[in-house]
C-alpha cells in the first residue's frame, strides 16, 4: 500500500479495517486478535489506546487504565490521533513495509512513539509523576525510553526500536528515522540545552548524538558515530568522533 500522500486519521481507520477485514476472512485463527484490536473499536484514537495498554500494563486492571487515560489525552488533544495516523504511515518508508495493519499490530516502536505522547501531555499538564511513570514502563517492556519534556514531531519512525534512548528537552523534527541502538541526550559533564534534531534526519544503529549541538534537516548520521558538534543539513556525519561527509557545500566540524 505504498503511496505519497498523506491521509487523515479517518482515512487511515477505515484503510486499516479493511485490511483487518480482508485478513480475517483469510484466517479466522488469527481473526480473534483482529477483533480486539481492530474490530472491536469505532475509530483509530480508541485501536491505539487498546494497544498503549496491552503493551505498558501488567495486569488487565493497569491495561484498561492505560486505555483509558490514553482515551483521556485524545479526547483532550485530538492532535494526538492525527500524529499516531501520521507516525503509522512514516512505516511505510520502511521497503519491507506493504500496508497498514502489520505495523500497527507489531511494531513496537509505533505503540512506544505514541505511549510518549500520552506521557508528554500528562508532562505538559503537570502530571510529571504519571508521565515519568509511562516512561519507566515504555523503556521496560518496549525497550524505548523518550523522556516526556522531548518534543517530537510527526512521521516519526523508529526501525526496529530497540535500544532507543531520548534525553529530557531533546527535540527531533517531522520525518526523521532513527535505527535501533541510538542514544539522544545532553552530555553527562556539560547539563546545558539537549541536541535539536531536524527534519527527515537518519539516525542509523548505535549513533550516538550528544550535547548542545543541532542537526540539520535531513542529514545523516552513520552507525556507530559519535556526534558532539553541529553538523549542516544535509551532510552526513560518521565516525569516531564523527567528521563530515557528502555535505551539499563544503563544511568542517569544529
Amino acid at each position: 500500500m505504498k503511496q505519497n500522500s498523506i491521509m487523515t486519521a479517518d482515512q487511515l481507520w477505515q484503510a486499516i479495517r479493511t485490511e483487518a477485514e480482508a485478513a480475517f476472512a483469510r484466517d479466522p485463527v488469527f481473526g480473534a486478535r483482529l477483533a480486539q484490536t481492530i474490530l472491536d473499536h469505532a475509530d483509530l484514537g480508541s485501536a491505539v489506546a487498546h494497544q498503549v495498554g496491552e503493551r505498558l500494563g501488567k495486569s488487565a486492571e493497569e491495561r484498561a487504565q492505560f486505555a483509558r487515560l490514553t482515551c483521556e489525552a485524545h479526547r483532550a488533544a485530538p492532535d494526538l490521533v492525527e500524529a499516531a495516523s501520521r507516525d503509522l504511515q512514516a512505516a511505510l518508508r520502511d521497503p519491507a513495509v506493504a500496508s497498514l495493519l502489520p505495523p500497527f499490530l507489531n511494531y513496537k516502536g509505533y505503540i512506544a512513539l505514541q505511549a510518549w505522547r500520552v506521557s508528554n501531555w500528562l508532562w505538559r499538564q503537570d502530571r510529571t509523576d504519571l508521565a515519568l511513570l509511562m516512561q519507566s514502563l515504555s523503556s521496560d517492556s518496549l525497550q524505548v525510553s523518550i523522556h516526556p519534556s522531548a518534543s517530537l514531531g510527526t512521521s516519526i519512525l523508529f526501525d526496529h526500536a530497540t535500544g532507543i534512548i531520548i534525553g529530557a528537552h531533546v527535540s527531533i523534527g517531522d520525518g526523521a528515522t532513527i535505527m535501533q541502538n541510538v542514544t539522544v541526550g545532553r552530555k553527562q559533564a556539560m547539563p546545558g540545552r539537549a541536541p535539536r534534531i531536524g527534519r527527515g534526519v537518519l539516525l542509523t544503529s548505535g549513533a550516538s548524538i550528544l550535547g548542545d549541538i543541532t542537526i540539520g534537516d535531513f542529514a545523516k548520521v552513520g552507525a556507530g558515530s559519535v556526534v558532539d558538534s553541529d553538523v549542516p543539513a544535509g551532510c552526513t556525519a560518521i565516525g569516531v568522533p564523527a567528521r563530515l561527509t557528502n555535505c551539499p557545500e563544503p563544511a568542517v566540524l569544529p
